[in-house]
Parts: structure tokens; sequence; C-alpha cells
């Protein structure tokens, strides 16, 4: 016969196992055992930024764990997150938390944050002792790396951005973490590096996002998400945020690399990553680092005119001169000076010059200098590096890094469709430095469970 659910609900008491309601394959399960390693140390570390006195706060572990639910399953609101956390027994049981325990409230998390968080530099430690754990487990190989970088839109309205002489800060009464952060990086800015460009457009809400409209995307503010990996697993072993510049992306790269030789003794033999890297400036701190580039080589010298480019002109090192296709010498320098030169530009170029009758009896003048008198061939500083990375495009080991690079490609693919991570929640540098390394977290816990143990996890 039918069977009918009764509705009797009187019972007052229940033998209640909360571990046994988890699975064995369920993600959380899995991540726990790395996740213990992780924050072993946390209240050790983080005693220092509490009181001695008064009554007792939200243990950070219990934060740091709600956290890395939220971000490990795309749950992006922290208001969301806690709901969550209060409904879900899995998440309970992660957290800690037995059936009548309550929950923080949302608003602690930005008081933590913004406070005892960012001054001891907690994310960066969890994230750095979870790539310790992959490391121990061999999941590292340290011989190869990639980098690459992703836009990630700013918590910044893209209708409201101002030019910056527009905008007088002088005038904001009571500014925003992100406006304060960001007038203090300008108060000690030392000069502006050789390359950048100053932003034409800025918001008055979170000034230190760029406008951009990199990845063929309508034009927003954003931050670029700068990923370094090993190669051999697709392992994130370091994370960097900047605005969203090619510029700040590249020099991030050298950061990151020499903080994991720093803090793990990593160095990789050689580095993958597209041609927005390839630039003479970036090659050469490789050389100098013995990091071989599997690069393309940022070049624009190739000219689509039917005129000679500089590659048909061949450069002499033990002259120090070119030879055009003519056969004539270009020189840095026509005459002896007094005072010596040393011939390099601004642009950290050194330029060679044909003699001008050479040119104007030249019989190739029509296809090699036609609107000019004599021709110029230009030369990175850095064209030794350049030369070697061109010397690597198309080897077998060039063809592999270049497939490998993929990997990167795919991390921020799943990070932006799978958890949801495709706008800023937090403003100013140091909260996408916050919400990067907890997405790094995330992404390093799910892929080490995934390569650790063979089960699927339980979907919920």
């Amino acid at each position: 016969m039918m069977g009918r659910q009764s509705a009797d609900q009187a019972q007052f008491f229940y033998a209640f196992n909360l571990d046994a309601r988890v699975p064995e394959t369920h993600l959380l399960r899995r991540i726990d055992v790395f996740v213990r390693q992780a924050l072993a140390d946390v209240h050790s570390e983080m005693a220092e930024f509490y009181s001695h006195t008064g009554r007792p706060s939200i243990d950070p572990e219990l934060l740091m764990r709600i956290l890395i639910i939220g971000y490990c399953y795309g749950i992006r609101s922290e208001r969301k997150l806690c709901e969550e956390v209060s409904l879900n027994l899995a998440y309970r049981w992660f957290c800690r938390l037995d059936l009548d325990d309550a929950v923080p409230n949302h608003s602690s998390f930005s008081k933590n944050r913004h406070g005892r968080f960012r001054d001891s530099d907690l994310l960066r430690g969890v994230f750095e002792r979870v790539v310790g754990v992959c490391l121990a487990v061999g999941l590292i190989k340290g011989d190869g790396f990639s980098v690459d970088a992703s836009v990630i839109e700013a918590d910044a309205s893209r209708y409201h951005g101002l030019a910056p002489e527009k905008i007088d800060w002088s005038t904001v009464k009571k500014p925003s973490r992100a406006v304060r952060e960001y007038l203090e990086a300008l108060d000690e800015a030392e000069e502006p590096e050789e390359g950048r460009k100053a932003p034409k457009v800025i918001s008055p809400s979170d000034p230190a996002s760029a406008w951009t409209a990199k990845a063929n995307k309508r034009v927003q503010f954003g931050y670029g998400l700068n990923y370094l990996i090993d190669n051999e697993h697709a392992f994130i072993v370091d994370v960097e945020p900047t605005p969203a510049r090619t510029f700040d992306e590249v020099r991030a790269t050298a950061v990151m690399i020499e903080r994991t030789e720093e803090r793990f003794g990593l160095k990789p033999k050689r580095l993958a990553a597209d041609t927005a890297y390839g630039t003479g400036k970036f090659l050469g701190w490789l050389a100098q680092e013995k990091i071989a580039p599997h690069i393309p080589v940022w070049d624009r010298s190739t000219r689509e005119d039917g005129t000679f480019s500089r590659a048909d002109f061949a450069f002499d090192p033990e002259k120090n001169q070119y030879s055009c296709p003519a056969g004539k010498p270009l020189k840095q320098f026509n005459r002896v000076y007094s005072k010596p030169r040393s011939g390099i530009t601004h642009a950290g170029q050194m330029i060679y010059r044909a003699s001008k009758l050479d040119c104007d009896a030249c019989e190739l003048k029509a296809r090699c200098c036609p609107n000019a008198s004599p021709r110029k061939v230009p030369r990175s500083v850095h064209e030794d590096a350049r030369d070697e990375a061109r010397q690597l495009a198309g080897t077998p080991e060039f063809e592999r890094s270049r497939n490998e690079r993929k990997k990167v490609e795919m991390l921020f693919a799943h990070l932006k469709t799978t958890l949801r991570f495709e706008r800023m929640r937090l403003r100013g540098l140091s909260g996408a430095r916050d919400e990067f390394l907890l997405a790094g977290i995330a992404q390093n816990l799910r892929r080490l469970v995934r390569l650790t143990t063979p089960a699927e996890p339980q979907a919920i």
C-alpha cells in the first residue's frame, strides 16, 4: 500500500554522528588532512596579533576553514557562505562545528582580513605551506615553470573613470582603505620606471586597478592575476597581484621567481610564457639568472612595405657593426668623440648608422631607405638574450614547453567557470592579494587530492 510520512517530530533525543554523515569521497574530507598541515601553526603565529585580555575571539583557524570552503565551491558572497556553513553538514564537519555551534557573522571576515590576517600575512603563509605539502609528496619537480596573467574585473564601475589630473584627493573627507593604500603607494614611489606609461583613466573608488581591454573584453577596470606554475602537475608555486597592465605583469614574474627560490629553494631551468613576456629587458634578466627562455621574442622590426627589415642586416660582434645587403657597414659612431659616449638611448637601444655617401650612391636605396638617408638600425642592449631565445624556438624542448604552458590557461578557465571568480569583491592591491592567494590555495588543494587519492569528490 502507499506509504505516508509521519509528521510526528516529538522525539526529544537523537543519536547523531556528524562524522558518519560525511562520505569518505567528499572533497572536504579528502582535503582535510592537507588543510590540517597548512593550518597547524596558525594559533602560534597569530598569537601576537591578539590582545591577552578581554573575551576570546573567533578562532582564526575556523575563519580560514570557512574561507577555504568559499573558494573551493565558488561561493563568492560571505553572507551566503555563512548561511551555507550553517545549513550544510559537510561544511560544519570541515569547520569543526557541532550541530548547535554558532556560525561567525559575515562581518567578522572583513574585520579580521583587513586587520590581523593582513598584518600577519597569514594568507601568504597558508598558501606557501600548501605548496610545501605538494613538494613533500613529490608532485612539484621544479625543472620547468610557466607564467601567465589573467584579467579579473575590479569592483569598480567602468562608467565612473576619470583622468588622474581631474581628481583632487585632498577633497575626499573619508577616503576608503583602497584609496589610502593608493595614496601611500604614490608617496613612497620612486622615479617612474623605464617603459611605464602613466594611466589615462583611473577609478575614484579603486585607483590601483587598471583601465584595460585585454583578452578581447569590454573596456573595464581590472587586476592582473599572475600565476607561476610548475609544469609537471600544474601546481601554483606563486601568486602575485598587479594592475592589469602588461608592463606590471612581466615585472611581477621576476618577483615570483625570486620569491620561490627564497622560500622553497626552487629555481627553474626553463620558463615558458607567451610573446608578451618576450621583451628584451625580461629576456636579459632570464639570461642573467641562467633560465632558458622558452618564450617567443617580442619583435616589431619586420617591415611590410617591401623595404629591408633589420633581419636583412648582418651583425658582426667582433667589429660591433652591421653590414647592409649591399655590403656597406653601419656603425654606432662614424667619428671619434673627445668624451666617450655610451651610445645607449633611454629606451635601451643602440643605433647603428650607415654613411650618407654610401646610401645616396647605393642602387638598393629604394628598397632600403627611400624616404630617409642614411639608414639606421636599432639594436637592443639585450639583443644577445633575444638571439638566444630565437635559437631555442622550434626545438623539441621549446615545443614541449609551449604545450605545457596551456596548463596555466586551464587554471584560469577553471577559476572563472567552475569557481566563479570573474569579478573582485575586495578593492586595492592588498584586497587583490588576499583574493588571489585564497584562489591559489583552493586550486592547489583540489588538484592535490585529485592526484593523491583516486576517488572522485562527491557532488553536494
